[in-house]
């Protein structure tokens, strides 16, 4: 029986679903609810067993159960998502003492403070909070968004912009102007830096055919060509490799750099002035719900509370712990999180991430972008107390995306620091956030004051939080409410920056278990924990190298025919819609559709231009 606890479904959530009739049918069927009813018998022979229900092993389940197979989906724990989960207070003080007492792998040194303020009969419930475990942000153009349009997925969800990058340099949060109208408009900043910008700006979005400009400088830092090449200052260099590449320190390999800021600029404007899209109710958590919810569509059979024992490979009879079992045809996919205590074969989890979510009490309005109800912080090195050496990230969720409630807002920070000194960064971290938004939220600024900070050497800034003082010069007179804090180390195969590496998922030599074999043994392919990427940009070459692994080829990934309906459009019981398509375009195209995104554009509130869109 599934918990009381848990946050609600997206079928409780959209209940005019089952009411609504219409001649043509959706192209994904919505479902009353895969949890209820639950199969009584574990099936007798599947093609594909799937243990684990986080984000990758959703998109793999999905796109196995479309071309065919018999998928049996299953996860130990009584909610979806497993390393992907949203979670509300409680489950994550269930979760917490799961991880303490070693019978959570790939978790450790969690641990958890929670309010008095919250529970059954207090201020706030518990179920009103729902909380990533692995927090993540969408790029307009990205890999996953493209699957959730083309699978349909994408009709269960609902998202949000977010177009708030922060970076925190010389005590203070700064922010770049980043696109051409911006340089173009932006009279504090010099005509030279304008025109450099713009240089680099032209360069990126085509480096790969111009590799006299960057190849001289392969085996030296981003941050030396920048100032060299295209005379870009600290300020432009820093925001430019760590606010908008996302990068985590100035040692990333220049090609993998250029890409990733290439990726923020041709996905700012697709939609509207943002770049990111952030996905309400929860982040990987929903949708890792959203593509189970398409494999049942498909035929995959469901079974929570159901705990993996064992897998015989001689047999390829795979138990659980009620003692049920099911011969598996071809392949069991394992996620490392639900792996039996004596799988010692499973690959090493050599890599940490360290996160700290906490809840408080502030609605950290002065943080988004118009009605926007997210935003991203950087903390790039050297910038902290600490003397931090990697970049601390952070994403902030307010009420806006339906995760908490009204007056309350979730900070996310994670760094990739190994040891003990990560926490040392996230302290520090969290202190200047702290700082941050009592000023904010204590010093009333008037609509009209210039946002525009001069430095001693002349130098201009634009400072996107409106600070007026450093924090060296302000002195906090009150204290952030703190409702809820939690510490973990969750650890991964997945080295820092990287790009899922194919190698990661094959066959390698290594002892045989008896009763897990080794990948070389072809029956048994372990999926990766959650990396330390703040984007999606790993899930779909995760799924598509395991995909292929067990079918022999990704050529039909998702190649889904939905009866010749049209791609484009959609009917659902909010009415007709446009599905999101990749061109430089779509921002016309949407106008002359008659969808209404002007206002939200000219009011500076993108909040539900992509929910408009009903993804």
């Amino acid at each position: 029986m599934l918990s009381p606890e848990r946050r609600t479904s997206m079928a409780e959530r959209r209940p005019s679903f089952f009411a609504f009739q219409q001649a043509t049918p959706l192209l994904v069927p919505h479902l009353a609810g895969i949890e209820d009813p639950l199969p009584e018998a574990t099936p007798e022979n599947v093609d594909v067993l799937i243990v684990g229900t986080g984000i990758v092993e959703s998109v793999l389940a999905a796109a196995l159960a479309w071309q065919g197979s018999n998928v049996l989906h299953v996860d130990s724990n009584d909610y979806y998502g497993d390393s992907s989960a949203t979670l509300t207070v409680e489950q994550i003080k269930k979760w917490v003492s799961r991880i303490n007492d070693n019978k959570i792998p790939c978790y450790k040194n969690a641990k958890l403070y929670a309010s008095n303020d919250i529970g059954p009969t207090c201020k706030y419930k518990s179920r009103s909070f729902g909380i990533d475990l692995s927090p993540k942000i969408m790029f307009a153009k990205s890999d996953l968004l493209s699957i959730l349009v083309k699978s349909r997925v994408y009709q269960y969800l609902e998202f949000q912009a977010l177009s708030t990058f922060h970076t925190f340099e010389n005590d203070s949060f700064e922010k770049l102007s980043n696109s051409k109208q911006e340089i173009f408009t932006n009279d504090t900043l010099p005509l030279m830096i304008k025109r450099n910008l713009m240089k680099f700006l032209k360069f990126v979005l085509n480096w790969e055919n111009q590799p006299e400009i960057w190849e001289p400088y392969k085996d030296r830092s981003l941050a030396d060509l920048l100032a060299e090449k295209f005379k870009l200052e600290r300020p432009q260099v820093f925001e430019l490799i760590f606010s908008i590449g996302l990068c985590y320190n100035t040692d990333a390999k220049i090609p993998e750099t250029l890409q990733r800021i290439r990726r923020f600029l041709i996905s700012f404007d697709v939609y509207g002035p943002f770049p990111v899209l952030y996905s309400k109710y929860g982040g990987a958590g929903e949708i890792s719900q959203g593509f189970c919810r398409s494999a049942a569509v498909a035929g995959a059979t469901y079974k929570l509370n159901e705990k993996f024992v064992s897998y015989n490979p001689e047999t390829k009879i795979a138990t659980f712990e009620n003692g049920s079992k099911v011969k598996v045809e071809e392949k069991l996919v394992l996620s490392p999180s639900q792996a039996p205590e004596y799988s010692y074969n499973m690959p090493e989890q050599k890599y940490e991430v360290h996160r700290l979510t906490c809840i408080v009490e502030k609605d950290c309005s002065e943080w988004f972008n118009g009605n926007e109800s997210a935003a991203v912080i950087v903390f790039p090195p050297n910038s902290l107390k600490s003397g931090n050496q990697e970049v601390v990230q952070a994403i902030i969720v307010g009420s806006g995306s339906e995760c908490c409630p009204d007056g309350t807002c979730i900070w996310y920070l994670f760094t990739t620091q190994q040891g003990p000194r990560a926490e040392l960064d996230l302290d520090a971290a969290l202190e200047a956030m702290e700082i941050s938004i009592i000023r904010e939220s204590s010093v009333k600024i008037p609509q009209d004051e210039s946002l525009v900070q001069v430095s001693e050497d002349g130098h201009s800034t634009i400072n996107s939080f409106k600070l007026g003082q450093s924090f060296k010069e302000y002195v906090k007179r009150e204290k952030v409410q703190f409702l809820f804090k939690l510490y973990y180390t969750q650890c991964t195969m997945v080295p820092p920056f990287n790009v899922v590496d194919p190698s990661l998922f094959m066959p390698s030599s290594g002892a045989s278990s008896k009763f897990i074999p080794s990948a070389c043994d072809n029956n048994v392919i372990y999926t990766a924990m959650p990396s330390s990427e703040i984007s999606y940009d790993e899930v779909i070459t995760a799924a598509k190298v395991i995909y292929e692994q067990i079918v022999g080829s990704d050529d039909d990934f998702f190649d889904i025919d939905f009866e010749d309906e049209d791609p484009v459009t959609s009917s659902n019981s909010y009415g007709t819609s446009r599905a999101i398509q990749y061109d430089e375009n779509a921002i016309e195209d949407e106008e002359e559709e008659d969808i209404d995104m002007d206002q939200g554009d000219k009011d500076g509130d993108n909040s539900d231009v992509v929910g408009k869109l009903e993804i």
